[in-house]
């Protein structure tokens, strides 16, 4: 029997929302130079990697937990509303998940925004967890893209 899935996280983000979301646009070429501790390489194998259809792997560095590779495609992008939806279509990761889609809503907060990331999944078994890890290392980017922003 399949068990299926959702997990929510919002964060509090310093930053505005359009430069936030330029930076999630961009990571790519962000990411790895930013966080070389946690992002080997980010390769645009189709489009351009950001519009529909765009397919990107990534390449973690040593000493991630679950993942080490990850294929992923962005299945639907909302430039006026901030909102990216992409899914895990290949790699590690499929190895624990038959599903992995995730969607990111940057909208604006007072002095800052707020960043809402969901994910859905399909676990391979039932014994496997639930990806908190994942949701954890998605709150860790996201601080650490908002304290790059903040020092620029």
């Amino acid at each position: 029997m399949a068990c299926s899935g959702k997990l929510d996280v919002e964060v509090e983000i310093k930053s505005s929302a359009d430069k936030f979301w330029q930076c999630i646009r961009d990571s790519t070429t962000v990411f790895p130079k930013a966080f070389p501790e946690a992002y080997k390489s980010i390769e645009v194998l189709e489009g351009d990697g950001k519009a529909v259809g765009s397919v990107r792997l990534i390449t973690y560095s040593e000493g991630s937990p679950l993942v080490h590779v990850s294929k992923e495609r962005i299945d639907l992008v909302d430039e006026t509303n901030r909102v990216v939806d992409y899914s895990v279509i290949d790699g590690d990761l499929q190895k624990y998940y038959k599903t992995f889609k995730c969607h990111i809503v940057v909208g604006p907060k007072e002095d800052g925004c707020l960043v809402k990331w969901s994910c859905e999944y399909e676990k391979a078994s039932e014994d496997i967890a639930v990806p908190h890890v994942i949701k954890d290392f998605v709150v860790k980017n996201f601080q650490a893209v908002d304290e790059l922003i903040m020092k620029a």
